[in-house]
């Protein structure tokens, strides 16, 4: 193993506890080891020193050498001296998604949102190596999630969004201005949005088109994704009996969606059910990996579970040893 390095190189030191118990050790044995006098050793001459006389300093070895080995464990041995080519096409992505009351419609399944919510988790599971940020909007927008490669967190942050969390309506446009702003700082070398919706803008203070134009002056390319089913679909509607289900007309702006697309460069998607809405995202990723930016990681590798599986056995055979072969020698 060459470039050894130590994850916790500080644990070293409690190496200097091994010379204090070999000396306590030496000590005890001298003070404990039992002295006869004789006038005569000569009958003695032939009697030699049996292996019997060392196998009682073997369970110290043993629990001395497993000491200094599991200190090793703890101070976590790695190698640098592995090196791997990965691709990574360094781009920014940000996810702007409707969570307006009309994307509970169970024209896709479960509904609209919890299916958007699914699919775009695949999507960022197979962008380990981009940073990906979340914006919702409806009535209102906000950043739920920054631009980040910590994927675990922006999941759970995915997961955790529900229709409600602001005011209903559908502010296209202030999704889309809200998206651009978390990005167009971005040094990416490709800065992307996927806006997703199921309405037509009615709220908000910023119009699409404006927001597109914003996205274009950052050199900021939107892919649009229209969620709906052609013809009627089941919306929940709030009646005095509770939430009740009833079929209505499904309007999607796709010529707003459509001129987003082609100001900034990036392309319009109709999603009609959920393997449609995979399909889209599965275009996406493929048209964004046409920037292949190669680099070169260093890769650590943790060295101890060998050690530490041998300082295991050793404190093993001492149980045993103790307990069994030298148990008289004690």
């Amino acid at each position: 193993m060459n470039n050894i390095t130590f994850a916790e190189p500080l644990v070293l030191y409690l190496l200097a506890v091994i010379p204090a118990m070999i000396a306590f050790y030496v000590l005890k044995q001298h003070k404990t080891t039992a002295s006869l006098r004789m006038p005569d050793l000569g009958q003695f001459k032939e009697a030699g020193i049996t292996f019997r006389h060392y196998l009682r300093h073997v369970l110290f070895a043993f629990r001395t050498l497993a000491i200094a080995l599991l200190i090793f464990v703890l101070a976590r041995p790695q190698t640098t001296d592995k090196f791997q080519n990965m691709s990574t096409e360094g781009i920014d992505i940000v996810l702007a998604l409707d969570i307006s009351g009309s994307m509970l419609a169970r024209d896709f399944r479960p509904d609209r949102l919890e299916a958007s919510k699914n699919v775009a988790t695949e999507f960022i599971s197979g962008r380990p190596y981009d940073r990906i940020g979340l914006v919702v909007f409806s009535g209102e927008s906000f950043t739920q999630c920054p631009l980040t490669t910590d994927h675990a967190v922006l999941v759970n942050l995915l997961r955790e969004i529900q229709s409600g969390m602001i005011e209903d309506g559908t502010a296209i446009g202030m999704g889309l201005a809200t998206a651009v702003n978390r990005i167009k700082d971005s040094e990416a070398k490709s800065k992307v949005i996927i806006l997703l919706t199921d309405g037509v803008n009615n709220r908000g203070e910023i119009a699409p088109a404006t927001a597109a134009g914003i996205a274009k002056t950052y050199g900021i390319r939107v892919y649009t994704i229209g969620v709906g089913t052609q013809g009627v679909a089941p919306y929940p509607v709030q009646t005095p009996y509770g939430m009740q289900y009833q079929d209505m007309q499904v309007e999607i702006d796709e010529a707003i969606l459509r001129e987003i697309a082609q100001e900034t460069g990036g392309k319009y998607f109709r999603a009609t059910d959920n393997n449609k809405l995979v399909q889209v995202y599965n275009e996406i990723d493929k048209l964004e990996k046409s920037k292949i930016d190669v680099r070169q990681f260093s890769r650590k590798d943790e060295k101890y579970h060998p050690i530490a599986l041998f300082a295991i056995c050793l404190l093993g055979l001492e149980i045993f040893a103790r307990n069994t072969i030298l148990r008289n020698l004690i």
